[in-house]
């Protein structure tokens, strides 16, 4: 069983405004499709089936049919608010006949045994805490052969954070249930992944986090606020100068997973 911390919306319609006027329309993680490429570099998806964990608003779902040639795409997330827009966002796109969103309550995945090609996540494994229940899930969704490609935060060590990091996620105010590279490959392999492959994105984002904040303080600021209230956008620049230091000390790791599900 799959667990998350907390089942009440965290990205209610005001988080997905202001995250969208930040990061791009769809989009509830930084790099936009250009990281989501990244993720799934040299991965063929053409008229593969795929299943998206931690969808969103939906942008991303969209980007692996329209630009990677999926076959069909699911997005998967808890939240009914995210589910929604990105229904809507299918529709307006033409794409709803190759692309479903299905929200359900945090527990095992709501699908059969080896139903996907390719299982992909950005940024939201982070808000599961037990590690080895959620790869265990991964595994049984796909098809042998399979490949399993994620981007997710995480955290530099399996310690006790910094108080700079726990700084940083109170912050936040999410259900951040971090851990280390080495914790999640260690699930990976425990769940029976092989050819597992780890990629640290620290250096990146530490410095698109940096030009993040300076557009929030000036040219995004006057647009981030009309959509949200000044308010709002105080809080999160206070929110991305605590993370600031985080990534600047490494603590911080962003980080690209992948891993294959053997055909034997």
């Amino acid at each position: 069983m799959i667990e998350t911390a907390d089942a009440e919306p965290e990205y209610d319609d005001t988080a997905i405004r202001f995250l969208e006027a930040l990061w791009g329309e769809g989009y509830l993680s930084p790099g936009g499709p250009g990281e989501v490429d990244r993720v799934v570099e040299g991965i063929s998806l053409n008229g593969k089936t795929v299943l998206d964990i931690g969808c969103g608003s939906g942008g991303i779902t969209l980007h692996l049919v329209e630009r990677h040639g999926a076959a069909h795409a699911t997005g998967f997330d808890v939240e009914q608010p995210v589910i929604e827009a990105a229904r809507r966002r299918a529709a307006v796109r033409g794409f709803a006949n190759r692309v479903n969103f299905v929200q359900s309550l945090p527990g095992s995945l709501p699908f059969t045994d080896r139903s996907f090609d390719v299982v992909f996540s950005k940024d939201a494994l982070l808000h599961v805490p037990d590690k080895d229940a959620l790869f265990a899930e991964i595994f049984r969704v796909l098809k042998p052969g399979g490949v399993f490609a994620a981007s997710n935060w995480m955290i530099g060590h399996d310690g006790e954070p910094s108080p700079e990091m726990k700084a940083y996620v109170a912050a936040e105010g999410l259900s951040f249930t971090m851990a280390s590279p080495a914790r999640y490959a260690q699930a990976m392999r425990s769940a029976g992944f092989a050819d597992i492959t780890v990629r640290d994105r620290n250096p990146w984002y530490r410095e698109v986090a940096r030009g993040e904040l300076a557009r929030l303080k000036g040219p995004l600021y006057r647009q981030a606020a009309a959509a949200v209230g000044a308010g709002y956008v105080d809080k999160n620049i206070k929110t991305w100068e605590a993370m600031q230091k985080v990534l600047d000390s490494g603590e911080h790791r962003p980080t690209h997973l992948r891993g294959l599900k053997p055909v034997g």
